[in-house]
């Protein structure tokens, strides 16, 4: 069941719901807005390797905004710092930016509750668009859970992005590899232990 706006409102004076900065106006019948946060980032490598750290590089997007162009996904994040505590959140793609060519995310519309953080948005376009920081980007929806959590997002252990940050993260695919070690001939070889 999604929650209304007097139930999110509620949530929020209950604590379960936190979103920082709250803007009335941006409180639908069934979704808060969120907006584009000052950074964006893009991967320094062409070619992407899932078994380690792909350094990006990230910049402000400038006050007259930034195009993006077809061809590079760029991670942007948002301006609102949100809690989840006994929902589940959702995040999707405003229509007015969906209208202009712009996906938000790539396959992470879905949060985790006890998800304490800003988003970290997989952005990518159809056709070249000029974006601004402080726009509207996106909506979030809550949903109700059919019974008890055993395990909060920000209580496990195997969670990796609970590091709370205003600047866009990369992937952290790499720590479900086992550590890697240098061999005498200089190549990479998985090590024996394994992370969660």
């Amino acid at each position: 069941m999604i929650l209304s706006d007097r139930r999110i409102r509620e949530a929020m004076a209950e604590g379960r719901i936190v979103i920082r900065p709250f803007r009335p106006d941006c409180l639908g019948t069934n979704s808060y807005d969120v907006h584009l946060g000052p950074y964006l980032a893009v991967y320094r490598s062409a070619a992407l390797d899932a078994r380690v750290a792909n350094p990006v590089r990230e910049f402000r997007i400038p006050k007259d905004g930034h195009v993006l162009v077809p061809g590079q996904l760029y991670l942007g994040v948002t301006e609102e710092y949100t809690e989840t505590h006994g929902f589940v959140p959702f995040l999707e793609g405003k229509s007015s930016v969906g209208r202009l060519g712009i996906d938000i995310h790539s396959t992470a519309g879905k949060g985790d509750e006890g998800f304490c953080n800003y988003w970290t948005l997989e952005m990518s376009v159809k056709i070249p668009v000029r974006v601004y920081a402080g726009m509207p980007v996106g909506q979030l929806i809550y949903f109700e859970i059919s019974g008890a959590v055993d395990r909060s997002y920000a209580t496990k252990p195997s969670a990796k992005y609970r590091a709370v940050s205003r600047h866009p993260t990369p992937s952290r695919m790499f720590l479900n590899f086992p550590p890697a070690r240098r061999t005498a001939g200089g190549r990479r070889r998985a090590g024996r232990s394994r992370r969660a």
